[in-house]
């Protein structure tokens, strides 16, 4: 019996599970060793409709915000907000070598949008791009620091809608998956 292709769901759900971040390896991170008691909390890890929305939201705060440590720093957010930490450390891979670049110019039209600002864009770091990748990070980091309000600005305007979107998604997508479950066993027969 041939088995059916995976779907794009189960794909994802495949990834998520081999990505997701386990008790034993956040324990033995040296980042979080200071508060690995703190982290390692059961409550922490388990799975409700309040803590998976919180875990989402600053999973997207810590992946936008900064640039190294984003796992670490999503969990230790998570302590004071009793977020899931597991979700909130996934959370943090929406942003990844394809996705920051992208997000780094919605964040410059945000800002420069905002501060009225008509200053026109600097290509020249996709110019140099063909010389080396270091140089081009190099000449993109500059050009980030002279563009500093208008993108600082809308990097925080696109964080915060982002991480209320995906509390708000999170919140409606628990809600949806329990009402699917309720309606499961209402239908099946009991035995």
């Amino acid at each position: 019996m041939a088995t059916a292709a995976p779907t794009m769901w189960g794909r994802t759900m495949n990834w998520v599970r081999r990505n997701m971040p386990t008790r034993d390896s956040m324990e033995s991170n040296r980042l979080l060793r200071p508060v690995a008691h703190r982290v390692l909390a059961p409550e922490l890890w388990r799975f409700t409709r309040r803590s998976v929305p919180r875990g989402v939201a600053l999973g997207v705060v810590a992946g936008f915000l900064f640039p190294v440590a984003q796992i670490a720093i999503a969990a230790v957010f998570a302590l004071p907000f009793r977020a899931n930490v597991p979700v909130a450390a996934l959370t943090t891979f929406i942003t990844n070598p394809l996705t920051t670049p992208i997000i780094w110019v919605i964040a410059y039209r945000i800002g420069t949008f905002l501060l009225r600002s008509e200053t026109p864009i600097n290509t020249q770091p996709v110019a140099e791009a063909a010389t080396g990748w270091l140089q081009w990070a190099l000449s993109a980091f500059h050009w980030l620091w002279e563009q500093g309000p208008a993108f600082g600005l809308g990097l925080c305007v696109l964080t915060a809608s982002c991480a209320v979107v995906g509390y708000a998604g999170s919140a409606l997508g628990w809600r949806l998956w329990i009402a699917r479950k309720w309606r499961n066993r209402l239908r099946s027969p009991a035995i």
